[in-house]
């Protein structure tokens, strides 16, 4: 970083004061990784997609103030590779300055999971870390943020900047804690601020911490606790799909799983806007239970794509289809919201719905395209954040 006769660079400790968005740092001895869900959930957490999926940050950003004109990070990112389809893109990492994109740059090294889709193995290689290096920022004092990969696991090794970094202050935003699927971790989206709660947040002015968790939104109830003990000025909860991809439970006892659910963050958070969004169209599962499978002729092709694996006629037997969630949500809602004012309801076709599915198709059918998220997060942003929208009461 250094050319000859100039200062040198300087070294800032990497720690959670720096990081937004994350709900639990670990020190691993090859760098540090921020967690989205507490070591508390994690110990509770015996399932391997979710320990994947909460490792990988999105919605986390580095926060700080500087005026430095050139920024390094040293960074290790985790590659996932699935046996007999496309490699994946590299996770992008985005430099905002004074909340306005700044540049975006890829991380090619680092770790490799391999994964046989066929028998769900899992090869794990080791590689070494990389430095991203963003030059030319305006040198006068700003606010940086550094938001990391949605969709990629990556350990921060090093922080070297040609001029002193302090954390971000505390700006007055409303934080908003959002739970959801791989839709709501950005599935689909080609980078970090892209995804649709991100775009959702920034068209909102609010701080997001997002635990939209791929494959893993499942009533679990660690992370419920986790929900329930983080802080937060607004709540919303997206929930539905992971339940007939995973063909989990029976319609008895989604019922009073969602309420213990609930109950668990109302201990928390007994009178912050919650607000329950039930799932957005998936054609795929709107009256077929899952599972969720992939399909292998399009994976003979090279293509990720998927198939409901459920039969209809299990339906009459509590099997659940999205159109059967949808229902049932919304009846939970309306019940508890006669004691509860602060808790409100959003049909996901409201998002994304049939019009919608018939313009912007899901490319895998189970995911939405970078344009779907932003449309997503527009409407969202619209109906939530609105005027009379249940979190539209402007800043804290």
């Amino acid at each position: 970083m250094t050319p000859p006769g100039t200062a040198a660079p300087v070294t800032t400790p990497l720690t959670a004061e720096l990081l937004r968005g994350a709900l639990d740092t670990e020190h691993t001895g090859r760098g540090l990784l921020p967690h989205r869900l507490p070591a508390r959930a994690r110990a509770q957490n015996t399932d391997a997609q979710l320990a994947m999926a909460e490792s990988q940050p999105s919605g986390v950003r580095l926060a700080f103030r500087s005026e430095a004109t050139v920024i390094e990070l040293d960074t290790l990112p985790v590659k996932r590779l699935y046996t007999g389809a496309p490699a994946r893109p590299d996770g992008v990492y985005e430099l905002l300055v004074d909340g306005r994109p700044a540049a975006r740059a890829t991380a090619a090294g680092g770790d490799t999971l391999t994964v046989d889709p066929a028998t769900g193995s899992v090869a794990h290689r080791t590689g070494q870390p990389v430095t991203l290096r963003f030059t030319g920022l305006p040198g006068r004092m700003k606010d940086v943020e550094l938001w990391l990969p949605h969709d990629e696991t990556a350990q921060l090794v090093a922080l070297r900047t040609d001029a002193p970094v302090s954390p971000a202050p505390d700006r007055g935003r409303r934080v908003w804690l959002h739970h959801g699927s791989s839709i709501s971790q950005g599935s689909g989206a080609t980078h970090p601020t892209g995804t649709w709660p991100a775009l959702a947040a920034s068209l909102g002015g609010v701080e997001l911490v997002n635990l939209g968790l791929g494959g893993s939104a499942l009533l679990d109830p660690f992370t419920a606790r986790a929900l329930r003990d983080a802080p937060a000025d607004l709540i919303s909860l997206k929930l539905g799909i992971n339940l007939v991809n995973t063909d989990l439970m029976r319609l008895r006892a989604l019922t009073p799983a969602v309420h213990g659910f609930l109950d668990t963050v109302r201990e928390g958070h007994p009178d912050t806007p919650l607000l329950v969004v039930s799932p957005l169209l998936c054609p795929l599962h709107e009256d077929t239970p899952g599972p969720t499978a992939f399909d292998t002729e399009a994976l003979a092709e090279g293509k990720l794509r998927f198939r409901a694996a459920g039969d209809p006629a299990g339906v009459a037997a509590g099997q659940l289809t999205l159109t059967v969630i949808r229902a049932e949500l919304a009846r939970i809602v309306e019940q508890r919201a006669a004691e509860d004012p602060h808790l409100h309801h959003l049909d996901g076709r409201e998002l994304y719905g049939e019009a919608d599915a018939a313009e912007l198709p899901l490319p895998d059918a189970l995911h939405p395209d970078a344009a779907t998220h932003r449309r997503i997060a527009e409407r969202f942003a619209a109906l939530a954040f609105g005027a009379d929208g249940p979190f539209g009461n402007g800043p804290r």
